[in-house]
């Protein structure tokens, strides 16, 4: 618990005592920063009171922070705080339909999931978090099965993608409860795939950076066979370790990167469950870009425009933005940002994403 308090303080990018001026603003108490520095270290372990207080002001579930989430109520708990994009009458009626009917088969999960894989790679985050929070209610009655806790781990990853990574507590807290709900399936894969990609995601938008080492970290600990959740593991802990200046960690874990894809990489298909050499190297380019070696990062993102799909352009503004990156870094601030204003500029707005604004953000920083 005291890890989990001390991540979500650092999403919102607050100090212990922030933390403590919220919770005494919020609900008129004299809450000491000390005592959050004991929590977080595990010294003591907040009453009912402060869990509350905590669940409040962090804007977290109750369930996910006392750890006591149990299957029936897994994502009743956290549909009720967190899902509100569809109309509440709707989403009480898809889930007593689907508890009633059987809700739908194996099989057409799996369908599912992979058009909403292909469809994340081209639609808006809006579209798809107004449609996973439906499939979210319906697979809540369906918790029967491994099969199906894997199901609703990898659509609670999608649905924490819909966020944007410096929305810390919603971000953070849906990644772990994905991580928890997989852990559940017991598969191997699926438990690696989910860390993996909650920590490419966090470390490509330099968010959160301290959940993603640790979510990669898990992933890493618990299989090191050459898989796509490593992959993704093994490249967020590497941008991460770029934007705290840990070159020869970014550089060791860029080979270890490129090692693992030559084993594990796809083939070029438009999916988020997908890394072919295109989308490895848009990886390769942002993370170089970042620590500003021109050389390799040109290299990468000639890589991925020679294989990158004309029907994507938004990972062509991806490119761009690396290098209005590069610009700003050599020291030409305004060229670097004229240059990604440019590049955001010239692709539709129905095209644009929460992760390119946060790039976008970055050059100006």
């Amino acid at each position: 618990m005291g890890a989990l308090i001390r991540d979500l303080r650092q999403a919102r990018g607050w100090s212990q005592g922030r933390l403590a001026s919220e919770i005494n603003d919020a609900f008129g108490t004299t809450l000491e920063r000390e005592y959050v520095s004991r929590w977080e270290r595990c010294r003591t372990v907040p009453g009912p009171y402060y869990l509350r207080c905590l669940s409040a002001v962090l804007d977290v579930p109750l369930a996910v922070l006392e750890g006591e989430v149990k299957r029936r109520t897994f994502i009743s708990d956290i549909a009720a705080t967190a899902i509100a994009p569809v109309v509440a009458s709707d989403l009480l009626s898809a889930g007593f339909a689907a508890r009633l009917d059987g809700g739908p088969t194996l099989d057409a999960w799996e369908d599912r999931l992979s058009t909403y894989g292909t469809e994340y790679m081209s639609l808006g985050a809006s579209d798809i978090q107004r449609r996973v929070s439906g499939e979210l209610v319906i697979v809540q009655q369906q918790l029967d099965t491994p099969h199906l806790w894997s199901v609703a781990s990898r659509l609670m990853t999608l649905y924490a993608k819909t966020f944007p990574g410096s929305d810390g507590s919603k971000t953070v807290g849906w990644y772990r409860t994905a991580a928890r709900a997989a852990d559940e399936s017991s598969d191997e894969n699926t438990r690696v795939w989910v860390r993996g990609r909650a920590a490419i995601a966090l470390g490509y938008e330099g968010a959160s950076l301290g959940v993603a080492d640790l979510l990669a970290d898990q992933a890493m600990a618990i299989s090191d066979r050459p898989s796509l959740g490593l992959l993704n593991a093994v490249m967020g802990k590497a941008h991460v370790a770029a934007i705290r200046g840990d070159r020869d960690t970014a550089y060791l874990l860029a080979d270890q990167g490129r090692r693992i894809f030559d084993a594990a990489g796809s083939d070029n298909e438009p999916s988020d469950y997908a890394v072919p050499w295109w989308r490895m190297n848009v990886f390769l380019s942002l993370l170089f870009a970042r620590l500003g070696d021109e050389r390799l990062a040109v290299e990468a993102q000639a890589n991925a425009r020679r294989e990158l799909p004309p029907s994507l352009p938004r990972f062509a503004t991806h490119l761009e933005l690396h290098r209005g990156l590069m610009l700003a870094r050599s020291g030409d601030k305004a060229g670097g940002m004229a240059y990604a204003q440019g590049a955001m500029d010239a692709l539709p707005p129905e095209k644009h994403s929460l992760t390119l604004r946060m790039l976008v953000d970055e050059v100006a920083a």
